[in-house]
């Protein structure tokens, strides 16, 4: 069932400020996605049949247009040059055969690319782009025509739906009917009978008429039934279904700017933090800081900041891993107080430790001790039932960097962590446990053998009990690996933080990269680089459907205070920048929610400061 037009008709034609608020450019990134149905038996002339269009409001000229003929669509905009049209063609796609069929496209810049029915994919690269300036300030939208008789979609149209972002792709496929495939039909269209019409009905053929109402509240009732109301503040498209409003198209969330939230005074610089949540409390966040007199701190989140809950003696903490089970809640602290030259003062302060929540007291309290070797990292795993800790062990002593991490695994019987398994490293940094289907899989970070940051980190791969070479990746100074999905898609990206040999010259803006796991090779095969300045983590994130990373650039070879950044993911782009954070020796990123509200948090190795910001989204 859809809407099928026999002329232009007011209800289908609306300004389109309605639609991009407060935005009076036509964006450059974007995604159409429709669902349309043709006849087999076409009009003699099937050229200029309008899918959709923006008109200029006061001359009536044609801004944008997306228009059908028998084999191929047309997507025309106006160029630079003053009444100059441009045309993107994409041809070769039979959709004149009595059947419904879904479409993708997605723009960016002089790309494009058309998905029909989740399979057939056309791609475009065009000497001209679609303006940045386009602006489509008092121009309305036309569904179906061009404003006029001539134009006019002889098909039906089931969905017309306007994305940000340049793929659109990946939230309507993979489809069980590609043909149907939805992402914003009303729940009224899919299931209700159609009603006998006039041919010279202009409207759905739900209901004989429909009136759009604009406003911030609006009563659904039988009286109204089939009828639309549009939320101006939501930016929401609704239907009537006789009793509640159906929503036709609603905007997701996304981000649109950053703002400040907190400036976290600290005892000392603080190289990491973690945020978790306790039952009954709420969030909070464990901050390792390099002060060995004044220890470590956990804070808790309360009214729209963080503050100081309690003081946990620590040594040169460079890292928290907050895990549980069952119930039981502890946090685990990477001690590495820098080397005096008496080994066995070096020895005994680092010693890291695992603490446990006690429900009676609120508070942590010492657990257990485990020695390690200026550990930079610890993670926490589960494989079949039984939990595991790693710590990357970054050198023992002052020189020797290539010594054994070590994989714990709790020992129910003794209610301890005992060692399990020894992994070689050099200059372990950080290491990062993640699953793919029934495989369970462990990468490290290695950042330096004694002489060169230009070694491998290596992926291991858990099997009968234990863990295994997977692959080795070639890194510069690896000190994180971030891993994540996007859809179907599995990403690992690394940090690298410098390039160093020997005595020569360090060389601080390089590329860290990511990586995409390929099912038929079974390896990690570059994706994208990116180029950072001593990178020191990533934080991977979403807000709404949307996918972020947020890189933390420490040192540029001169300056501390740089900017960290924001990308966005966006499809076949990959990432692309999108804000700037002005930082001072960014160590770390966090990202938590509160409420319906999403929040970064950074620390600082530099400084004795923390920042909290706020996402604000649209």
């Amino acid at each position: 069932m859809g809407v099928r037009l026999s002329r232009p008709h007011p209800s289908l034609d609306f300004p389109s400020s309605q639609h991009l608020v407060n935005c009076h450019l036509f964006p450059r990134e974007f995604s159409i996605v429709t669902t349309l149905k043709v006849s087999l038996v076409a009009p003699k002339v099937r050229k200029n049949e309008y899918i959709f269009s923006v008109n200029s409001n006061s001359q009536g000229r044609l801004l944008i247009g997306l228009r059908f003929s028998r084999d191929r669509l047309h997507f025309l905009f106006r160029g630079r040059s003053e009444g100059v049209m441009a045309r993107w063609v994409f041809r070769g796609i039979e959709l004149a055969d009595d059947r419904w069929h879904t479409l993708v496209l997605a723009f960016s810049g002089h790309y494009a690319t058309l998905t029909v029915d989740c399979n057939t994919h056309l791609e475009l690269v065009h000497s001209k782009s679609l303006p940045s300036d386009l602006s489509i300030q008092g121009s309305r939208f036309h569904i179906g025509s061009r404003g006029r008789w001539n134009g006019l979609f002889s098909g039906l149209i089931r969905q017309l739906v306007l994305v940000p972002g340049s793929d659109a792709t990946p939230r309507v496929c993979p489809s069980s009917n590609p043909g149907l495939a939805e992402l914003s039909v009303p729940a009224v269209l899919l299931d209700l009978p159609q009603k006998e019409t006039r041919s010279d009905l202009t409207l759905p053929s739900y209901e004989s008429e429909v009136r759009v109402s604009v406003g911030l509240e609006k009563s659904c009732s039988s009286s109204v039934r089939g009828q639309l109301w549009f939320n101006p503040i939501r930016r929401a498209l609704y239907l009537c279904d006789g009793t509640l409003w159906v929503p036709m198209l609603q905007e997701s969330q996304r981000l649109d700017y950053v703002l400040e939230q907190q400036i976290l005074s600290t005892s000392s610089e603080t190289y990491d933090i973690e945020v978790f949540s306790v039952q009954g409390l709420g969030l909070m966040a464990a901050m390792a800081h390099r002060s060995p007199s004044l220890g470590s701190a956990v804070y808790l989140w309360r009214d729209g900041g963080f503050h100081l809950y309690q003081k946990i003696s620590t040594h040169g903490a460079l890292s928290w891993r907050h895990f549980t089970m069952g119930k039981k809640i502890f946090l685990v602290v990477s001690n590495s107080r820098e080397s005096t030259g008496k080994e066995e003062t070096v020895e005994k302060d680092e010693l890291s430790v695992i603490y446990r929540w006690n429900k009676k007291t609120q508070r942590f309290v010492h657990y257990q001790a485990l020695q390690t070797h200026c550990a930079r990292d610890w993670e926490a795993f589960r494989i079949q039932g039984h939990t595991y800790l790693a710590v990357a062990n970054h050198r023992q002593g002052n020189t020797n960097h290539t010594i054994d991490s070590v994989v714990y695994k709790w020992d129910r019987g003794t209610q301890l962590f005992v060692p399990h398994q020894a992994l070689r490293t050099s200059g372990a940094y950080d290491w990062e446990a993640f699953t793919v289907g029934p495989y369970h899989f462990l990468a490290v970070a290695n950042a330096f053998d004694g002489q060169t940051t230009h070694v491998d980190s290596v992926i291991y791969v858990w099997v009968d009990g234990s863990f295994r070479l997977f692959q080795t990746i070639k890194t510069f100074c690896a000190t994180d690996w971030e891993m994540f999905q996007i859809g179907s898609r599995v990403f690992l990206v690394v940090a690298n933080g410098h390039q160093l040999h020997g005595n020569g010259p360090g060389r601080y803006a390089i590329n860290s990269t990511i990586y995409e796991l390929d099912m038929s090779s079974q390896l990690f095969l570059r994706f994208q680089d990116i180029v950072t300045y001593s990178a020191v983590d990533w934080e991977f994130f979403t807000v709404g459907e949307e996918s972020y990373l947020v890189v933390a650039n420490s040192f540029d070879g001169e300056s501390h205070s740089l900017n960290s950044i924001i990308y966005r993911w966006q499809g076949y782009e990959g990432f692309v920048p999108i804000h700037r954070l002005p930082t001072i020796g960014c160590s770390d990123w966090e990202f938590f929610t509160s409420g319906e509200d999403s929040y970064l948090i950074y620390s600082s190795a530099t400084a004795p400061l923390s920042k909290v910001f706020r996402l604000k989204t649209h």
